[in-house]
């Protein structure tokens, strides 16, 4: 019977954690390529000012969010990662 719910509980959380891990590697890109673009224009900004830009500001808080937003993503990526590992280890044990 243990058997059985081991192999319930991989097939549950199999396709699950690949499209969790998925996600979040899209996401981490997306936020990569907003943060490239940002930086991009905030150093064309800076480079093509004669006076200061209004914007450069905005730029510059909209770049500093991205980052922590890159930098959470990529701690809750680490977080998924260490839990899959022990879900897999858990399962290996489980069945093994």
């Amino acid at each position: 019977m243990s058997t059985r719910k081991a192999s319930v509980a991989q097939s549950d959380a199999s396709p699950a954690a690949p499209d969790v891990v998925q996600q979040l590697l899209a996401e981490r890109r997306e936020l990569k390529v907003a943060n490239e673009r940002m930086r991009l224009e905030l150093d064309e900004a800076r480079s093509a000012r004669t006076k200061p830009d209004r914007r450069l500001g905005l730029l510059e808080d909209e770049n500093r969010r991205l980052r922590q937003e890159l930098a959470a993503t990529r701690a809750e990526h680490e977080v998924l990662l260490e839990g899959l590992a022990r879900a897999v280890e858990g399962l290996e044990r489980a069945s093994g």
